[in-house]
């Protein structure tokens, strides 16, 4: 009896490691996922799995059986290793495939084309303003958009006591140095060209201006301007005249009739207030001209005397006139923009009808 019992003994053990290896490949082959192939080798062949588990409880059999069930075991977990090492591969192609197959694009398909964006119609405007005078003679410069008040006022011939120094039009920057401001316009350039340079001058200033004052359709507390500058000898009004009605025609059509007003500014004398018949009625009168017929488009003069003494030029040899336009004025006029607000809205609705010039 004692002769047939261990080897009772090893014949259980042995069908138990068969029946293992039966189960745990089926289940193997079962695994189709990473997730699965892992819970699979934890049960198996992790620390707590089940050959693992059996492997420990060698040391419980009788000694002639150990070597028996130990290689038996040992068998077993490098055929199970060997076994989920292929099938991790396997398993591992199958989901790159599925992955490549769900991301592949259908190259027959005509593909979607980007959307381009377009410069704002305010950029536009405002390189088609200074080709105009580019091509007339002037030079192109720009200026700080953070202004001492002695370039936007006092070199300008606005003393301290104008209105337009109140903080009501002005934005002011704390300092308890000099004035500083928010450029209210782009004239300072004038006085910042003209200290630099010997006449002749002949430059346009386009640029960013700030002012405090209430938003509506017509008005912004931030806009763009350019400003013009021509300083030489014998400078006369009809230089003026004739470089504002060419620059009128280029910009809104050859047809277009001009006008100049008297009026008045600090910086010019005499001051002219320009325009021009209206295109949407032909100077018949309507809404946008006010029945009058003309649209006033920029103001302008001859340079006043102190303004030219102020940078050292003497008024008696040199002469000059200069301008101021609005540049969101001329889009609205061209192409009848009715509120100005909405030139900064960011909607892309509005802006993507001025898709005349692409980046």
């Amino acid at each position: 009896m004692s002769a047939t019992t261990p080897k009772q003994e090893v014949s259980v053990n042995t069908d138990r490691i068969e029946e293992l290896r039966q189960r745990a490949k089926r289940e193997l082959l079962a695994s189709t996922t990473q997730a699965a192939l892992a819970e699979w080798y934890a049960r198996y062949l992790g620390r707590r799995g089940e050959l693992t588990q059996l492997l420990r409880a060698l040391g419980t059999l009788p000694p002639e059986q150990r070597p028996i069930i130990g290689r038996l075991a040992n068998e077993l977990r490098d055929e199970l290793q060997t076994a989920y090492e292929e099938r991790e591969r396997e398993v591992r192609e199958i989901e790159l495939a599925a992955r490549i197959a769900a991301e592949a694009i259908d190259v027959t398909l005509p593909g979607r084309r980007p959307r381009i964006g377009t410069l704002h119609p305010v950029t536009q405007m405002i390189r088609e303003v200074t080709d105009i005078f580019a091509h007339l003679g002037f030079q192109v410069v720009e200026g700080p958009e953070v202004e001492y008040g002695y370039y936007a006022f006092d070199a300008l011939n606005i003393p301290p006591e104008h209105p337009a120094r109140d903080v009501w039009d002005t934005i002011f920057i704390e300092s308890d140095q000099k004035e500083i401001v928010l450029r209210p316009h782009t004239s300072p350039m004038q006085i910042r060209v003209m200290e630099r340079r010997k006449p002749p001058v002949r430059v346009v200033v386009p640029g960013r201006c700030y002012r405090y004052e209430a938003v509506d359709a017509t008005h912004e507390w931030h806009f763009h301007q350019i400003e013009g500058l021509a300083v030489d000898e014998q400078i006369t009004m009809a230089d003026l005249k004739g470089t504002l009605a060419e620059f009128a025609r280029q910009l809104f059509g050859k047809e277009r009739r001009v006008r100049f007003r008297c009026d008045f500014f600090p910086f010019v004398e005499p001051g002219v207030d320009f325009a021009i018949d209206c295109m949407f009625c032909r100077g018949e009168g309507c809404r946008v001209c006010g029945e009058s017929g003309w649209i006033e488009i920029l103001g302008a003069g001859m340079v006043h005397p102190q303004v030219l003494r102020n940078v050292g030029y003497d008024p008696d040899r040199y002469t000059g006139w200069a301008f101021g336009m609005g540049v969101e004025r001329l889009v609205m006029l061209r192409y009848g923009v009715p509120d100005i607000r909405y030139f900064y809205q960011g909607d892309l609705r509005f802006l993507a009808q001025f898709d005349r010039i692409p980046f």
